[in-house]
């Protein structure tokens, strides 16, 4: 099985929980930061408000 995640729709658990939890419970630590795609805590936390409606 293979995921993909989506960089519009990932907030990196910011404003859910401390870790992002899809790195913390991937299997077998596949999961590698997308260097050509960062964010900063901020932009992630004005992306989780967007999606959630939770300011």
């Amino acid at each position: 099985m293979v995921y993909k995640v989506e960089p519009a729709l990932c907030t990196e658990c910011v404003g859910h929980y401390d870790k992002p939890t899809c790195a913390s419970v991937c299997p077998i630590d596949c999961i590698d930061p997308d260097p050509k795609h960062v964010e900063s805590h901020d932009a992630l936390l004005l992306k989780y408000s967007a999606l959630t409606g939770n300011v």
